[in-house]
């Protein structure tokens, strides 16, 4: 049984290995932008723009890659490094948009993309990534717990607007 485990362990560690994860660039955007859009429903093209031309324009505090297979796009990751935001005397990382093309799910293209971010924030001394999900975005909500993730100890508030309301 502790060899069968063990198997299993191998197994997992070695998902992903086929997939090449690397920096973004510029020629990404179309990609990023089908993967989102298959996910999301609808093209974000102008949103993903502006991260990408960002991503690459300050590249001291982004941390943004792609993932391939086989020579194609399959997944992004879109992240930052905030040094003393939000009264946080550490940097943090933060993980703004990541996406994994639904030919390409369950062949170790979110793992291989977290683990190269790691990696990368480990080599930047930054000890802590954060990030938002959806709270009824289960799929998402089960990969970053087998990252490590956990609920954080800070509260996100939001208020709705009413632009029709003046006081």
């Amino acid at each position: 049984m502790h060899r069968r485990a063990r198997r299993m362990n191998e197994d997992r560690e070695n998902e992903g290995s086929d997939v090449l994860v690397r920096v973004l660039r510029q020629d990404d955007l179309e990609d990023i932008v089908r993967i989102d859009a298959k996910a999301s429903g609808r093209p974000r093209r102008d949103y993903y723009k502006n991260k990408v031309e960002r991503a690459l324009r300050d590249t001291s505090v982004q941390i943004s890659l792609a993932a391939e297979l086989e020579g194609r796009v399959v997944g992004f990751l879109l992240g930052s490094v905030y040094y003393g935001d939000f009264g946080q005397p550490e940097a943090v990382a933060t993980i703004d948009a990541m996406g994994v093309a639904p030919d390409s799910g369950r062949k170790g293209v979110g793992r291989a993309l977290f683990a190269q971010l790691a990696r990368n924030l480990k080599a930047m001394r930054v000890e802590r990534i954060e990030t938002q999900v959806d709270f009824s975005s289960y799929e998402l909500l089960s990969f970053f717990q087998r990252m490590g993730f956990m609920p954080s100890r800070r509260l996100s508030l939001e208020k709705a607007l009413d632009p029709t309301e003046l006081e």
